[in-house]
């Protein structure tokens, strides 16, 4: 069985692909989280001058979210992860996901004759006109302010991958 906090995350990272899924894309999952990317995301065919798009993301899950003047202030990363998404030098656009999930984890997910409901929310920000820190520490946090109105949807995560170069 697996602890708390591992149950968590996982359900996090399903959430999203299960939106992923649903939008036709495929996910990309490097063999190791040495860079801060947990999933890759990439749209097949032609957008524009752009084949087959790609965003990456980096997947946090948060039970009890803190909402102020339409933002959440999420306090999750440290500065080190920080870094692997802020500024404008990747290659492949790169975005903070924060899924907020139940306190409860028999609370994620609902069946119900109209099918599976899964909780709460997920929310993107990307963090590309962010100054990366100078000596990040891995200790400090660095909180940072996600939009409640960039709800992750299915419809919003295929945009996501397919402007890739709008964001």
């Amino acid at each position: 069985m697996l602890d708390a906090k591992q149950h968590q995350g996982k359900f996090g990272e399903d959430y999203v692909r299960v939106l992923a899924s649903a939008a036709g894309l495929i996910v990309l999952q490097g063999d190791l989280d040495a860079d801060g990317v947990d999933l890759g995301f990439r749209a097949t065919g032609r957008y524009g001058r752009t084949l087959s798009p790609t965003v990456e993301a980096q997947i946090k899950t948060w039970s009890a979210p803190s909402v102020s003047s339409g933002h959440l202030n999420y306090r999750g990363l440290n500065e080190w992860q920080f870094n692997r998404l802020a500024g404008p030098d990747f290659t492949v656009p790169r975005f903070l996901f924060v899924i907020c999930v139940p306190a409860d984890n028999q609370a994620y997910a609902a069946m119900s004759t109209d099918g599976v409901m899964l909780r709460h929310l997920g929310y993107f920000v990307s963090l590309r006109s962010e100054e990366p820190i100078k000596n990040p520490d891995r200790h400090r946090k660095r909180p940072v302010r996600v939009p409640t109105a960039n709800v992750l949807t299915a419809a919003s995560l295929r945009r996501l991958a397919e402007t890739q170069s709008d964001w």
